[in-house]
């Protein structure tokens, strides 16, 4: 049976209404296949871990104002699956917890008794275009984030008054009002005003704490992503005394986690919210053995004079970009952690780095997104000798 209403139709999930373990034997199936394809030679294949939570698990997301049919009544929720202009009401989602239904379908109410009009990305009018809530897991704090056009006003005072006025399990520490009047359909900050208390919630993971801020990267399910850092920092040999390069760092988590030991860890990361953080936390942290770098990872390794003892990859979707690839391939190093939220392209990478003798010596799967069509892998490689 199926746990939502709306899974035949909206774009967040793919697997409703299937048993658990159909939706892990898909996903290992899947990587497996890649790999095969890409002919990646494994010593040893450690199985896919299911999530430690398979509902409420989220603690992010980004809703879109819209309509669900052309020039029907305002919506705030997800897309439609295949489907760009259609955005549906998403009520009751089980991927978040209840906080985050009731803040958005009072958000959407609010937004109709004041008569505001969403955002049309062809036409380029309207006012409303995103609503962001963002949670900390282990502390509760929540931070709401409102994104419009300036085509308008947004009567800002009454909007912090509703919020504050909602029955909440957890602590609202900070509502925002970001302005973006960019013509793609993307959440983009070009200016954001703190309407009440801050602009970051606190997190701790890994024994570290850490300041959130609303478009910094942060992992979306802290439980699972948790486990798997620690598993994938633990294929690594003893990183004592060592230079470690963490690239594609976002806000640092395994940077300073790999600071507690090695003599240092340099981040790199092109998002400048996430390197403040990252910055932020490792102060807050104590760890001054830590750099964070911000810019394109393929300009900025020409700059840096340090080479690594090891390298940890953690890149975006589109995996790692073919020319930085040459790069990393010419520091020589003897190990590579390659932790990946996208196993088809991160298969025909590990290829690549075996054409210049490296070996794949672990790789494990990880379900840290049930229902969704995601999976998450960490991957050691040695360089043969």
């Amino acid at each position: 049976m199926n746990l939502c209403a709306q899974s035949e139709i909206c774009g967040g999930c793919l697997y409703q209404g299937k048993d658990y373990a159909d939706q892990l034997k898909i996903k290992e199936s899947q990587v497996l296949g890649y790999l095969d394809e890409k002919h990646v030679r494994y010593a040893c294949y450690e199985g896919i871990e299911p999530a430690p939570e398979v509902t409420a698990y989220r603690n992010k997301m980004e809703y879109t104002f819209g309509d669900f049919v052309k020039d029907g009544e305002m919506t705030l929720g997800l897309h439609r699956r295949r489907s760009y202009m259609s955005v549906l009401n998403t009520e009751d989602c089980m991927l978040v917890d209840e906080d985050f239904n009731l803040i958005r379908k009072k958000v959407l109410e609010h937004c109709k008794e004041h008569g505001y009009r969403q955002y049309n990305p062809k036409s380029h009018r309207g006012l409303l275009r995103n609503l962001i809530i963002r949670k900390g897991e282990r502390t509760r704090e929540l931070l709401v984030g409102i994104v419009t056009t300036t085509q308008g006003e947004l009567e800002e005072d009454a909007f912090v008054r509703m919020l504050l006025e909602l029955p909440l399990h957890g602590t609202l520490v900070g509502i925002m009002h970001t302005l973006n009047d960019g013509l793609a359909d993307k959440v983009t900050n070009d200016e954001t005003r703190i309407l009440y208390g801050r602009d970051y919630y606190h997190e701790e993971i890994m024994g570290l704490k850490f300041q959130v801020h609303l478009f910094a990267f942060f992992q979306t399910n802290i439980s699972a992503v948790e486990r798997l850092y620690r598993e994938a920092l633990d294929m690594i040999e003893d990183v004592t005394a060592k230079t470690v390069f963490d690239l594609y760092c976002g806000t640092g988590t395994i940077t300073q986690t790999l600071a507690l030991k090695a003599k240092k860890a340099v981040g790199v990361e092109i998002s400048g919210d996430a390197v403040r953080s990252a910055r932020e936390n490792a102060a807050l942290n104590g760890l001054d053995n830590c750099e964070f770098l911000e810019g394109d990872v393929l300009k900025v390794l020409d700059g840096i004079g340090d080479r690594p003892d090891v390298l940890v990859l953690d890149p975006p979707r589109a995996g790692i970009h073919y020319k930085v690839l040459p790069k990393l391939m010419r520091y020589g190093t003897e190990q590579i952690l390659y932790i990946s939220c996208n196993p088809k392209t991160m298969a025909p990478n590990l290829a690549y780095m075996q054409e210049y003798g490296y070996r794949v010596e672990r790789i494990k799967a990880y379900d840290n997104f049930p229902f969704t069509k995601h999976t998450e892998c960490a991957a050691l490689l040695t360089k043969n000798t």
